[in-house]
């Protein structure tokens, strides 16, 4: 149950200052008692102040944001939004305007998102109609205000989300764009799973006297995550996927390219597997509608490359499976935070080949996952009910300072 910092009993929205109207929408929908980030952000943004949020990925950043957004949002002209979410990915932006849409719904207030992949026109309309809230990636709302479309000028609330992602993936000069066109003086939250190197630079640059909020733990992995590492063989991968597929609900499947997705995807059909592939070559209607099957169950297992690593929440995840191990230990966090989210236990599965042993091992040292990486192969019966096997604990020699993204020059090249 979350408390109050001062440990005075439990906290609920309405003691965090949420108005009635926006804490019995949350009720509605079953939310009645706010995560540890939020608790701890919430009434700062409420008052207005600059804030910056570093948790644990599926913690409930999208809410410690997005009640105030909506509490601070609304009299807008046309194409004039009050309040602005800048997101780096399509699925992102959809997936925070379907939950601070709870918010606007409740409020009166309009929202529209605003991304590529999709016609420009319909999103032209959208804003012409009226957006008190915008939740946009960069590159088309660029596009939409070089062509007078929109303007950011009255923006009064910015945020930033997942800013270490828009630095990964090399949005930050149209990130600076945007925010050169808003006017100083507005209330500016900055959320993301880390607050370091350029994310950094943005918090200098944009936020007055921040406060930072931080919710601590040991390890950046959430600790409702249980990890198995699996030896297998390069023929024998897809056969162990299906198998570890056939004990679960839902397995979110990551591969290191797109055309290995397609490829996996593809093998798992052979083995009787109902699986979807996704990743940045699809068009964005075949993406959602990959996306809808998974979160329907109609298609249980998805393929994606990193592109749904990153910000993207699907309800009961039961397992996360590399495929192909990430290339650094920062991909390995993220991955695995599709699953076990919001407090829900979870499982992560990481694939190991022959020559890929010492790179993983790099991994376990990083996140302090001392385990057996066990040899598995897929009429092991042990892999319809991985959460039940345990592995042995084991002592990994500390190796000198590593370059984690680095990879082994050894391993064969895949595609």
């Amino acid at each position: 149950m979350t408390t109050t910092p001062e440990g005075n009993g439990p906290t609920t929205f309405a003691s965090l200052g949420v108005a009635d109207d926006l804490a019995a929408a949350l009720s509605e929908e079953g939310i009645t008692e706010p995560f540890p980030v939020q608790a701890l952000t919430i009434p700062d943004g409420l008052a207005g102040r600059d804030v910056c949020g570093k948790a644990q990925t599926g913690s409930g950043k999208t809410l410690a944001f997005g009640i105030p957004l909506v509490e601070r949002s609304g009299g807008t002209d046309a194409g004039r939004p009050s309040g602005l979410v800048l997101v780096p990915t399509r699925e992102l932006c959809r997936q925070v305007a379907a939950e601070v849409g709870l918010l606007t719904a409740a409020r009166g207030l309009t929202l529209v998102t605003v991304y590529g992949g999709v016609p420009m026109q319909g999103q032209i309309d959208g804003v012409k109609r009226g957006a008190d809230i915008l939740v946009a990636t960069p590159g088309r709302l660029i596009d939409l205000m070089e062509r007078r479309h929109v303007s950011v000028r009255d923006v009064t609330t910015v945020v930033i989300d997942e800013a270490d992602q828009m630095a990964d993936m090399g949005f930050l000069p149209q990130v600076h764009r945007i925010m050169a066109d808003i006017p100083r003086g507005n209330q500016t939250m900055l959320f993301s799973a880390t607050l370091d190197g350029q994310v950094r630079s943005l918090v200098t640059r944009y936020l007055s006297d921040p406060i930072r909020h931080e919710v601590e733990a040991e390890s950046e992995l959430v600790d409702t995550q249980e990890h198995r590492f699996l030896a297998v063989h390069h023929m024998d991968k897809a056969k162990v996927v299906a198998a570890i597929a056939a004990g679960v609900t839902r397995a979110l499947v990551f591969t290191g390219t797109k055309r290995g997705a397609d490829r996996v995807a593809t093998a798992l059909k052979k083995e009787g597997v109902r699986a979807a592939a996704i990743h940045g070559d699809l068009r964005q209607s075949v993406r959602e509608r990959a996306l809808g099957d998974f979160k329907t169950a109609k298609y249980p297992v998805l393929v994606a490359t990193n592109v749904a690593a990153r910000g993207l929440h699907i309800d009961d995840v039961d397992v996360v499976i590399h495929y192909d191990p990430p290339q650094d230990y920062k991909s390995f966090v993220h991955r695995s935070g599709r699953t076990a989210r919001a407090g829900e236990s979870g499982l992560v599965v990481t694939l190991v080949e022959w020559d890929q042993v010492e790179e993983v091992q790099r991994l376990q040292r990083a996140s302090g996952l001392h385990y057996e990486i066990t040899k598995m192969f897929s009429n092991d019966p042990r892999l319809r009910d991985l959460s039940s096997f345990r592995p042995e604990r084991v002592t990994l020699k500390t190796g000198s300072a590593v370059d984690l993204s680095r990879r082994h020059r050894g391993r064969r090249r895949r595609r």
